[in-house]
Protein backbone atom coordinates (compact mmCIF):
# COMPACT_ATOMS: atom_id res chain seq x y z
CA UNK A 1 0.00 0.00 0.00
CA UNK A 2 1.38 3.32 -1.07
CA UNK A 3 1.48 6.04 1.47
CA UNK A 4 -1.24 8.33 0.54
CA UNK A 5 -3.38 5.55 -0.33
CA UNK A 6 -3.54 4.95 -4.06
CA UNK A 7 -1.02 6.64 -6.24
CA UNK A 8 2.89 5.83 -5.81
CA UNK A 9 4.00 8.45 -3.36
CA UNK A 10 5.86 8.96 -0.16
CA UNK A 11 5.80 11.45 2.83
CA UNK A 12 7.33 11.55 6.43
CA UNK A 13 9.61 14.57 7.78
CA UNK A 14 10.80 15.93 4.69
CA UNK A 15 8.03 17.28 2.11
CA UNK A 16 5.31 15.15 0.33
CA UNK A 17 6.62 13.67 -3.17
CA UNK A 18 4.78 11.64 -5.42
CA UNK A 19 7.37 9.11 -7.16
CA UNK A 20 7.06 7.97 -10.67
CA UNK A 21 5.42 4.26 -11.85
CA UNK A 22 7.69 1.48 -11.88
CA UNK A 23 6.15 -0.47 -14.74
CA UNK A 24 5.75 1.90 -17.36
CA UNK A 25 5.18 -0.51 -20.34
CA UNK A 26 2.60 0.53 -22.52
CA UNK A 27 -0.37 -1.14 -24.31
CA UNK A 28 -0.29 0.46 -27.67
CA UNK A 29 -1.77 -0.44 -31.80
CA UNK A 30 1.73 -1.61 -32.40
CA UNK A 31 2.43 -3.93 -29.67
CA UNK A 32 5.92 -2.44 -29.78
CA UNK A 33 6.62 -3.11 -26.00
CA UNK A 34 4.93 -6.52 -26.47
CA UNK A 35 1.62 -5.24 -24.95
CA UNK A 36 -0.98 -5.13 -28.37
CA UNK A 37 -4.37 -3.19 -27.85
CA UNK A 38 -6.98 -6.42 -28.19
CA UNK A 39 -10.53 -6.43 -26.60
CA UNK A 40 -10.90 -8.76 -23.96
CA UNK A 41 -7.21 -9.12 -23.11
CA UNK A 42 -6.34 -6.68 -20.14
CA UNK A 43 -8.47 -5.69 -17.06
CA UNK A 44 -8.41 -2.29 -15.42
CA UNK A 45 -7.90 -2.25 -11.80
CA UNK A 46 -9.32 0.55 -10.06
CA UNK A 47 -10.67 2.04 -6.71
CA UNK A 48 -12.94 4.47 -7.02
CA UNK A 49 -11.84 6.11 -3.92
CA UNK A 50 -8.84 7.36 -6.09
CA UNK A 51 -8.72 10.38 -8.22
CA UNK A 52 -6.18 8.73 -10.67
CA UNK A 53 -7.96 5.76 -11.36
CA UNK A 54 -10.84 7.63 -11.45
CA UNK A 55 -9.89 9.11 -14.57
CA UNK A 56 -9.17 5.70 -16.24
CA UNK A 57 -12.50 4.87 -15.18
CA UNK A 58 -14.08 7.93 -16.81
CA UNK A 59 -11.74 7.85 -20.23
CA UNK A 60 -12.93 4.28 -20.58
CA UNK A 61 -16.51 4.96 -20.52
CA UNK A 62 -16.69 8.18 -22.42
CA UNK A 63 -14.67 6.01 -25.31
CA UNK A 64 -16.97 2.89 -25.03
CA UNK A 65 -13.80 0.85 -23.93
CA UNK A 66 -16.08 -0.93 -21.45
CA UNK A 67 -16.70 -3.42 -23.88
CA UNK A 68 -13.56 -4.44 -24.79
CA UNK A 69 -11.69 -3.49 -20.92
CA UNK A 70 -12.69 -5.16 -17.97
CA UNK A 71 -12.92 -3.27 -14.90
CA UNK A 72 -12.54 -4.46 -11.19
CA UNK A 73 -13.08 -2.63 -8.41
CA UNK A 74 -11.16 -2.54 -5.22
CA UNK A 75 -12.57 -2.26 -1.78
CA UNK A 76 -11.55 1.15 -0.72
CA UNK A 77 -10.01 0.48 2.53
CA UNK A 78 -6.88 -1.56 2.15
CA UNK A 79 -4.82 -3.47 4.18
CA UNK A 80 -1.30 -4.05 4.79
CA UNK A 81 -1.16 -6.27 1.72
CA UNK A 82 -2.97 -4.09 -0.71
CA UNK A 83 -5.56 -3.19 -2.67
CA UNK A 84 -7.70 -6.34 -2.08
CA UNK A 85 -11.04 -7.25 -3.73
CA UNK A 86 -13.28 -8.30 -0.90
CA UNK A 87 -16.27 -6.66 -2.90
CA UNK A 88 -16.48 -9.36 -5.22
CA UNK A 89 -17.89 -13.16 -4.04
CA UNK A 90 -15.29 -15.38 -1.78
CA UNK A 91 -12.89 -12.04 -1.76
CA UNK A 92 -11.56 -12.62 -5.11
CA UNK A 93 -11.63 -11.22 -8.50
CA UNK A 94 -13.51 -13.44 -10.57
CA UNK A 95 -11.31 -12.89 -13.74
CA UNK A 96 -8.24 -12.97 -12.04
CA UNK A 97 -8.58 -15.18 -8.88
CA UNK A 98 -6.69 -13.08 -6.69
CA UNK A 99 -7.15 -11.81 -3.49
CA UNK A 100 -5.19 -8.96 -3.75
CA UNK A 101 -3.46 -6.29 -6.35
CA UNK A 102 -0.52 -6.92 -5.58
CA UNK A 103 -0.28 -10.70 -6.45
CA UNK A 104 -0.32 -9.25 -10.03
CA UNK A 105 2.45 -7.39 -9.22
CA UNK A 106 4.45 -10.11 -7.56
CA UNK A 107 3.97 -12.16 -11.62
CA UNK A 108 5.20 -9.38 -13.16
CA UNK A 109 8.39 -8.54 -10.31
CA UNK A 110 8.63 -10.64 -7.72
CA UNK A 111 10.06 -8.58 -4.42
CA UNK A 112 9.33 -5.42 -6.21
CA UNK A 113 9.84 -3.03 -3.30
CA UNK A 114 7.53 -0.17 -3.99
CA UNK A 115 3.64 0.51 -3.30
CA UNK A 116 0.90 -1.32 -4.88
CA UNK A 117 -1.22 1.59 -6.86
CA UNK A 118 -4.01 2.08 -9.02
CA UNK A 119 -5.06 2.17 -11.35
CA UNK A 120 -3.24 -0.82 -12.68
CA UNK A 121 -3.55 -2.74 -15.97
CA UNK A 122 -3.22 -6.40 -15.59
CA UNK A 123 -3.03 -9.17 -18.46
CA UNK A 124 -5.56 -11.50 -17.97
CA UNK A 125 -4.02 -14.68 -19.61
CA UNK A 126 -0.61 -14.28 -17.56
CA UNK A 127 -2.02 -12.55 -14.37
CA UNK A 128 0.94 -10.50 -14.86
CA UNK A 129 0.84 -6.57 -14.33
CA UNK A 130 1.64 -4.33 -17.50
CA UNK A 131 1.50 -1.17 -16.19
CA UNK A 132 0.65 1.19 -13.28
CA UNK A 133 1.75 4.56 -15.24
CA UNK A 134 -1.31 6.87 -14.69
CA UNK A 135 -0.44 9.64 -16.67
CA UNK A 136 0.33 7.87 -19.34
CA UNK A 137 -3.02 5.26 -19.03
CA UNK A 138 -5.82 7.24 -20.14
CA UNK A 139 -3.73 8.92 -22.96
CA UNK A 140 -3.12 5.92 -24.70
CA UNK A 141 -6.65 4.74 -23.99
CA UNK A 142 -7.66 8.12 -26.01
CA UNK A 143 -5.15 7.03 -29.33
CA UNK A 144 -3.68 3.82 -29.02
CA UNK A 145 -7.13 2.01 -28.47
CA UNK A 146 -8.80 3.72 -30.99
CA UNK A 147 -9.72 1.12 -33.13
CA UNK A 148 -11.82 -0.01 -30.15
CA UNK A 149 -13.30 2.50 -29.28
CA UNK A 150 -17.43 3.39 -29.46
CA UNK A 151 -19.04 5.08 -32.64
CA UNK A 152 -19.52 8.46 -31.59
CA UNK A 153 -16.28 8.04 -29.19
CA UNK A 154 -15.38 11.96 -28.20
CA UNK A 155 -11.31 13.11 -29.22
CA UNK A 156 -10.23 13.26 -25.54
CA UNK A 157 -6.50 14.43 -26.55
CA UNK A 158 -6.61 15.71 -29.98
CA UNK A 159 -3.40 16.19 -31.95
CA UNK A 160 -4.43 20.16 -32.68
CA UNK A 161 -4.44 20.60 -29.15
CA UNK A 162 -1.73 18.46 -27.54
CA UNK A 163 0.14 21.54 -26.65
CA UNK A 164 -2.10 23.11 -24.77
CA UNK A 165 -3.92 20.25 -23.08
CA UNK A 166 -0.57 19.22 -21.87
CA UNK A 167 0.41 22.61 -20.46
CA UNK A 168 -3.16 23.13 -18.38
CA UNK A 169 -2.76 19.39 -16.95
CA UNK A 170 0.75 20.25 -15.77
CA UNK A 171 -0.18 22.76 -13.74
CA UNK A 172 -3.41 21.65 -13.06
CA UNK A 173 -1.26 18.76 -11.42
CA UNK A 174 1.14 20.30 -9.75
CA UNK A 175 -0.71 22.83 -7.90
CA UNK A 176 -4.63 21.21 -7.39
CA UNK A 177 -3.88 17.05 -8.55
CA UNK A 178 -0.78 17.09 -6.12
CA UNK A 179 -1.10 19.65 -4.45
CA UNK A 180 -4.12 18.70 -2.36
CA UNK A 181 -1.47 15.74 -1.07
CA UNK A 182 0.89 18.16 -0.79
CA UNK A 183 -0.55 20.26 1.88
CA UNK A 184 -2.10 16.64 3.23
CA UNK A 185 0.81 14.80 4.19
CA UNK A 186 2.66 18.09 5.07
CA UNK A 187 4.81 17.30 8.52
CA UNK A 188 5.92 21.43 9.02
CA UNK A 189 3.90 24.67 8.96
CA UNK A 190 5.28 26.51 6.20
CA UNK A 191 5.60 23.19 4.15
CA UNK A 192 1.93 22.82 4.45
CA UNK A 193 1.09 26.94 3.94
CA UNK A 194 2.98 27.12 1.04
CA UNK A 195 1.29 24.02 -0.73
CA UNK A 196 -2.14 25.16 0.46
CA UNK A 197 -1.55 28.42 -1.03
CA UNK A 198 -0.47 26.65 -4.37
CA UNK A 199 -3.67 25.07 -4.42
CA UNK A 200 -5.96 28.06 -3.83
CA UNK A 201 -3.69 30.47 -6.31
CA UNK A 202 -4.48 27.72 -8.85
CA UNK A 203 -7.64 27.42 -8.35
CA UNK A 204 -8.45 31.34 -8.64
CA UNK A 205 -7.01 31.28 -12.05
CA UNK A 206 -8.93 27.64 -13.50
CA UNK A 207 -11.74 30.26 -11.96
CA UNK A 208 -11.02 33.32 -14.16
CA UNK A 209 -10.41 31.28 -17.27
CA UNK A 210 -13.37 29.35 -16.99
CA UNK A 211 -15.68 31.92 -16.69
CA UNK A 212 -15.41 32.37 -20.22
CA UNK A 213 -14.73 29.54 -21.57
CA UNK A 214 -16.97 26.06 -20.56
CA UNK A 215 -13.89 23.93 -20.86
CA UNK A 216 -10.60 24.04 -20.01
CA UNK A 217 -9.24 23.76 -23.39
CA UNK A 218 -11.49 23.91 -27.04
CA UNK A 219 -15.05 23.87 -26.87
CA UNK A 220 -15.13 20.36 -25.45
CA UNK A 221 -14.29 17.93 -22.94
CA UNK A 222 -10.79 16.79 -22.87
CA UNK A 223 -8.39 14.85 -20.80
CA UNK A 224 -7.59 18.15 -18.95
CA UNK A 225 -11.18 18.55 -17.82
CA UNK A 226 -10.91 14.85 -16.58
CA UNK A 227 -8.06 15.51 -14.56
CA UNK A 228 -9.03 18.67 -12.82
CA UNK A 229 -12.66 17.15 -12.33
CA UNK A 230 -11.37 14.08 -9.95
CA UNK A 231 -9.81 16.36 -7.75
CA UNK A 232 -12.87 18.87 -7.50
CA UNK A 233 -15.75 16.37 -6.92
CA UNK A 234 -13.65 15.24 -4.05
CA UNK A 235 -12.60 18.55 -2.75
CA UNK A 236 -15.38 19.38 -0.16
CA UNK A 237 -15.88 15.64 0.88
CA UNK A 238 -12.37 14.72 1.75
CA UNK A 239 -9.59 17.78 0.86
CA UNK A 240 -11.15 20.54 2.60
CA UNK A 241 -11.15 18.91 5.81
CA UNK A 242 -9.36 15.68 6.01
CA UNK A 243 -6.28 17.46 4.08
CA UNK A 244 -6.69 21.03 5.48
CA UNK A 245 -7.00 22.88 2.01
CA UNK A 246 -10.13 24.46 3.83
CA UNK A 247 -9.35 28.63 2.85
CA UNK A 248 -13.05 28.27 0.32
CA UNK A 249 -14.93 25.15 -0.17
CA UNK A 250 -16.03 24.23 -4.13
CA UNK A 251 -19.21 25.31 -3.78
CA UNK A 252 -17.74 28.80 -2.72
CA UNK A 253 -16.38 28.69 -5.90
CA UNK A 254 -19.40 30.07 -8.39
CA UNK A 255 -17.52 28.87 -11.48
CA UNK A 256 -15.85 26.06 -10.34
CA UNK A 257 -18.65 25.21 -8.74
CA UNK A 258 -21.06 25.29 -11.81
CA UNK A 259 -17.91 23.73 -14.03
CA UNK A 260 -17.97 20.63 -11.64
CA UNK A 261 -21.68 20.32 -11.45
CA UNK A 262 -21.91 20.69 -15.57
CA UNK A 263 -19.12 17.83 -15.79
CA UNK A 264 -20.79 15.50 -13.00
CA UNK A 265 -24.43 15.59 -14.82
CA UNK A 266 -22.30 15.02 -18.13
CA UNK A 267 -23.22 11.02 -19.02
CA UNK A 268 -18.92 9.62 -18.13
CA UNK A 269 -18.24 11.44 -15.07
CA UNK A 270 -20.63 11.45 -12.24
CA UNK A 271 -22.33 8.02 -13.22
CA UNK A 272 -18.63 6.50 -12.16
CA UNK A 273 -18.23 8.44 -8.66
CA UNK A 274 -18.71 7.10 -5.29
CA UNK A 275 -18.78 9.27 -2.60
CA UNK A 276 -19.16 6.64 -0.40
CA UNK A 277 -15.65 4.70 -1.07
CA UNK A 278 -14.21 8.29 -1.44
CA UNK A 279 -14.89 9.33 1.91
CA UNK A 280 -14.58 5.83 4.05
CA UNK A 281 -10.85 5.57 1.88
CA UNK A 282 -9.22 8.85 3.22
CA UNK A 283 -10.59 8.78 6.41
CA UNK A 284 -10.02 5.32 7.23
CA UNK A 285 -6.83 4.97 5.50
CA UNK A 286 -4.72 7.91 6.37
CA UNK A 287 -4.29 7.28 9.78
CA UNK A 288 -1.86 9.62 10.34
CA UNK A 289 -4.09 11.76 9.68
CA UNK A 290 -7.20 10.82 10.96
CA UNK A 291 -5.71 8.10 13.65
CA UNK A 292 -9.98 7.30 14.94
CA UNK A 293 -10.75 6.45 11.63
CA UNK A 294 -14.70 8.08 11.66
CA UNK A 295 -15.98 9.48 8.81
CA UNK A 296 -17.90 12.62 8.34
CA UNK A 297 -21.67 12.63 7.71
CA UNK A 298 -21.36 15.29 5.81
CA UNK A 299 -21.10 17.08 3.09
CA UNK A 300 -24.53 17.27 1.69
CA UNK A 301 -24.20 16.31 -1.77
CA UNK A 302 -27.64 17.28 -3.06
CA UNK A 303 -26.11 20.38 -4.48
CA UNK A 304 -24.50 18.41 -7.73
CA UNK A 305 -27.70 17.72 -9.14
CA UNK A 306 -28.63 21.70 -9.11
CA UNK A 307 -28.99 23.33 -12.27
CA UNK A 308 -25.28 24.98 -13.51
CA UNK A 309 -26.42 26.95 -16.73
CA UNK A 310 -23.32 26.47 -18.05
CA UNK A 311 -24.59 25.33 -21.60
CA UNK A 312 -25.41 29.28 -21.76
CA UNK A 313 -21.63 29.58 -22.91
CA UNK A 314 -22.02 26.84 -25.86
CA UNK A 315 -19.40 24.20 -26.43
CA UNK A 316 -20.86 20.37 -27.11
CA UNK A 317 -19.18 18.14 -24.42
CA UNK A 318 -18.54 15.60 -26.63
CA UNK A 319 -17.16 17.56 -29.55
CA UNK A 320 -18.75 15.76 -32.97
CA UNK A 321 -19.17 12.80 -30.71
CA UNK A 322 -22.47 11.48 -28.71
CA UNK A 323 -22.68 10.70 -25.11
CA UNK A 324 -21.66 7.14 -24.09
CA UNK A 325 -24.84 4.65 -23.56
CA UNK A 326 -25.74 3.35 -19.98
CA UNK A 327 -23.38 2.68 -17.46
CA UNK A 328 -23.21 -1.41 -18.31
CA UNK A 329 -24.66 -4.22 -15.23
CA UNK A 330 -22.72 -4.46 -12.69
CA UNK A 331 -20.75 -1.65 -12.83
CA UNK A 332 -23.58 1.09 -11.08
CA UNK A 333 -22.74 3.19 -8.46
CA UNK A 334 -24.35 1.59 -4.84
CA UNK A 335 -26.82 4.31 -3.87
CA UNK A 336 -25.45 4.96 -0.57
CA UNK A 337 -21.99 6.57 -2.88
CA UNK A 338 -24.51 8.92 -5.35
CA UNK A 339 -26.23 12.42 -3.91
Amino acid sequence: MSAAGEGNSAYGRRAFRRSKSHFTDRITADGRDGWPVAAGRYRLVVSRACPWASRAVISRRLLGLDASLSLAIADPVQDDRSWRFTLDPDGRDPVLGIRFLGEAYDRRETGYPGGVSVPAVVDVPTGKLVTNDYQRITLDFATEWTALHREGAPELYPERLRDEIDEVMAEVYEDVNNGVYRAGFATEQAEYEAACSDVFRRLEALSERLARRRYLVGDSITEADIRLFTTLVRFDAVYHGHFKCNRRKLTEFPVLWAYARDLFQTPGFGDTVDFDHIKRHYYQVHTGINPTGIVPLGPDLSGWLTAHHREELGGRPFGDGTPPGPVRPGEEVPAAGRP
